[in-house]
């Protein structure tokens, strides 16, 4: 994998470049130490991967991200020092078409790396999102369970690369009082999970949350998954993690979220997919629509990524393909929220 870096701090560029040339299989084909310089290499030489220091001086990762994506998009995986503090940063460069994000930090005297690991993980899992379109190890289908227990109306919505500006979008859109609950999958690492609950809950009219373990669908509250294990529902309609299947490259996955829902929901609600890279939700999302679903996919020209909603549309998954901004109008439409002639 050819990757890039730009990065403002000598010392954690020479931990991430003994990192990278000490890994087989990758190269760094350039180096820069602001997001100008960055955005001008990526143009005359773009890399698979950039790892993008949040804190560039002069142009910030969020602008950098924003002007790369416009001219060269590629791969960025944002670095950071402190997950608490740059939290908000964090999911504008990600709604401007980042990855993903990690933190790293170089310890003194040392000049270790914390977070090497975390790095060494990132770059196997972007690989496989580069280098392979439909992930292996898919779980089995298991016989459809449905249970008597009363249920709310369901929003179930996937997002990856884009994502979270997309999300913000449609929740701020959405009414306090939406008569249907809302569980959201968003490709993140779960050390930004909270921030992500955080981030959104202040940029909707509904209650943002983490999902945990044990937790049910609520009505006229947003369930965000919070680990990097696969959100599931079981057929009691509890919402469980589990770390099976182990070898898919998204975690959390939307589609072994989707593909529960299809199994044990016994509503025919509104699933969405929106912007990101891969296929993950796409086979979920025809799944769900095959049962009698309500499906929609972001469109191209509103999409960071038009990765995940087109794999959607290429397997007939999609019941509306619509921009970003009339997505939430569709969704209180479908709820009864909104006038028919929407």
């Amino acid at each position: 994998m050819r990757l890039a870096i730009a990065h403002h701090d000598a010392r954690t560029l020479d931990a991430l470049k003994r990192i990278v040339n000490a890994l087989a299989g990758y190269e760094i084909i350039w180096i820069a130490a602001d997001g100008a310089e960055a955005v001008r290499k990526c143009q005359k030489e773009k890399p698979d991967l950039l790892l993008l220091d949040l804190a560039l001086p002069f142009m910030d990762g969020s602008r950098t991200t924003n002007g790369i994506m416009k001219s060269c998009p590629c791969a960025i995986l944002l670095l950071t020092a402190s997950v608490e503090a740059n939290a908000a940063k964090v999911f504008e460069a990600m709604g401007n078409g980042a990855l993903d994000a990690v933190r790293i930090l170089v310890e003194t005297p040392t000049g270790n790396l914390l977070g090497e690991k975390d790095i060494i993980k990132k770059l196997a899992t972007i690989g496989k999102l580069i280098g392979k379109g439909e992930p292996q190890g898919k779980t089995p289908l298991k016989t459809k369970t449905t249970s008597p227990a009363p249920c709310p109306p369901l929003v179930a919505i996937g997002a990856s690369t884009g994502g979270p500006r997309a999300l913000s979008v449609i929740l701020a859109a959405l009414p306090k009082v939406l008569g249907a609950a809302v569980i959201i999958v968003q490709h993140l690492d779960e050390q930004f999970s909270r921030g992500l609950a955080e981030w959104l809950n202040s940029q909707s009219n509904l209650k943002v949350v983490l999902a945990g373990g044990g937790d049910r669908p609520i009505i006229d509250t947003v369930l965000v998954a919070s680990t990097n294990d696969h959100l599931i529902l079981g057929a009691d309609l509890v919402l469980r993690y589990t770390e099976e299947p182990r070898d898919y490259p998204y975690r959390p996955s939307v589609d072994v979220f989707f593909e529960s829902l299809e199994r044990h929901w016994p509503r025919r609600d509104i699933a969405v997919l929106l912007t990101g890279m891969g296929r993950d939700g796409a086979s979920g999302l025809a799944a769900l629509r095959k049962t009698g679903w309500h499906t929609i996919a972001q469109d191209e020209k509103t999409s960071v990524v038009y990765g995940m909603p087109a794999a959607a549309v290429e397997l007939g998954g999609a019941t509306d393909i619509l921009p970003l901004e009339r997505i939430a109008p569709m969704i209180m439409k479908r709820l009864g929220k909104v006038p028919r002639d929407f």
